[in-house]
């Protein structure tokens, strides 16, 4: 019995045919023609997109327990790329992907490709579900489709979750599955760890085992990033001399982390100097350097400089992409001049560079810093409609609205959301799961917990601790004790090999 038997108003998220539990049939009304995918003359093929958000649909609206029949009865015959983008839209749903993984599995005619484990796995990883995760391993392996990436996947998660020691296991035991640690697969350990704030660990197994390989210059660049990132400035300038000393000559990619370290440092006539040298050498900057540059005068108020950098980027014969428009924007909005940054949004259209979920998130986070909430929520509705908002986007959102009081309005952008067949994050769960608390309506925050911890995701601390406050006041220890006993099953898996 779950939470929506203990505590009241439900909604029922789809129609289900006779009162057996146990085997449940779903309604699908779309026509079974719009499904057939195949190779024979009869049948009808269909855009591929189409069939996953129809997937996405079935998938959002039916209980766990009754997915595998809904997909059954739809008469849905799958491909590789419907399974990928069906995967890729539910990344943050790590357990209703693997079901739908598994149901797809069984179906005929079809195998999974490597990029669909490796989305499985990703997935996985995410919500910590370690275990399953190898199995997927062990399943590549008896087919003979693990590679070098598969791997790296698995190296970056673990570093991610700041399992270090589980990262640096998953390199050597490569060798187990019969693939051959090289260069890539080191590097991909390196960088796992340098993105992860790890660098220290990253440089000593560099120290140890650079014989075995022959560092390059990505080798280095990964180094010098991290060492950016640390932040450690003479420890990355004796990087970059160690590059060059080894024979290695920097290359458009180290230049460009050495701009973004001095920029990062306030050492920003230094990283002009740098693209001076680059330009000197015959390397010409590329519109990362560019916006890196803007955005870096953007933070420091320097409008006049940002936008003569943009200018001289145009001269140069650089095409602006979306990450220089955004970064011009972030500029704009920093000084408050957010009809210039409307105006940015104008030209790239005119332009023909999409906006995207970061465009979006720039602007919103810039008027709701200014409490300009209204305006927040009209840029959200406009730009909605030319690209896909992120789980950053929705949780600034139902956030906002949950703070300015409007339960009803975060509700509907969390519906509406959906009806995109958007998979929510951990932290966009916790927003409308906090605002409901605030509120002080258990039923529909322990049904919204409930769903995310079916989902395989665990809620933070924060979060969990505000409903059970909660539900402790309102005296129903009984669906706090359900809710613990659903925590309990999300414990982190232990390393499996």
């Amino acid at each position: 019995m779950g939470v929506a038997q203990l505590v009241p108003e439900v909604v029922s998220r789809c129609k289900v045919l006779g009162s057996n539990a146990g085997s449940r049939s779903v309604r699908i009304s779309t026509p079974m023609s719009w499904f057939l995918v195949g190779t024979s003359s009869g049948e009808l093929v269909q855009d591929s997109t189409e069939i996953a958000k129809r997937v996405c649909k079935i998938m959002t609206s039916c209980p766990k327990l009754g997915l595998d029949t809904a997909l059954d009865q739809s008469g849905i015959r799958v491909s590789e790329e419907v399974v990928e983008k069906v995967l890729e839209k539910f990344e943050n749903a790590g357990m209703l992907a693997h079901r739908f993984f598994e149901w797809a599995h069984k179906q005929r005619r079809y195998s999974h490709s490597v990029r669909a484990y490796h989305i499985m796995i990703e997935s996985l990883a995410k919500i910590r579900q370690y275990d399953i995760m190898w199995d997927l391993v062990n399943s590549m392996r008896s087919k003979g489709m693990l590679n070098i990436e598969t791997f790296c996947v698995i190296m970056r998660k673990y570093a991610r979750a700041q399992k270090v020691d589980e990262a640096v296991y998953t390199f050597n035991v490569m060798n187990k599955y019969d693939v051959q640690p090289n260069l890539a697969a080191f590097n991909g350990l390196l960088s796992a760890l340098s993105k992860s704030k790890n660098i220290r660990k990253a440089q000593e197994i560099f120290d140890a085992m650079k014989n075995q390989f022959s560092p390059d210059s990505k080798t280095y660049s990964i180094l010098l990033e991290g060492w950016g990132r640390a932040p450690n400035l003479p420890k990355a300038r004796e990087i970059f001399t160690d590059m060059v000393d080894s024979g290695c000559n920097p290359d458009i990619v180290t230049y460009g982390i050495m701009v973004d370290i001095l920029c990062k440092a306030g050492r920003t006539s230094e990283a002009v100097e740098v693209i001076k040298e680059m330009e000197f050498s015959g390397c010409q900057p590329t519109s990362f350097i560019y916006s890196v540059l803007i955005h870096t005068y953007g933070i420091e108020n320097r409008i006049e400089d940002a936008i003569d950098t943009f200018l001289q980027m145009e001269r140069n014969g650089v095409i602006a992409d979306v990450a220089v428009y955004n970064a011009l924007i972030s500029a704009f909005c920093k000084v408050n001049k957010f009809k210039n940054a409307y105006k940015v949004v104008d030209e790239m259209e005119k332009k023909g560079v999409s906006p995207n979920s970061r465009t979006c998130n720039i602007l919103i986070n810039g008027l709701i810093g200014r409490e300009e909430t209204d305006e927040a929520f009209k840029v959200f509705r406009r730009l909605s409609k030319i690209c896909e908002p992120d789980a950053d986007t929705y949780t600034m959102m139902i956030k906002m609205f949950c703070e300015r009081d409007e339960m009803e309005t975060a509700l509907k952008v969390w519906k509406y959301m959906e009806r995109k067949q958007f998979a929510p994050s951990m932290h966009t769960f916790s927003a409308l799961i906090n605002g409901l608390c605030g509120k002080g309506d258990a039923s529909k925050a322990c049904v919204l917990m409930e769903e995310m911890m079916e989902r395989g995701i665990r809620p933070g601390r924060h979060t969990f601790g505000k409903l059970r406050q909660l539900l402790l006041k309102e005296g129903r220890e009984d669906v706090l004790g359900f809710l613990q006993e659903k925590m309990n099953l999300l414990v982190k898996e232990p390393l499996c090999d």
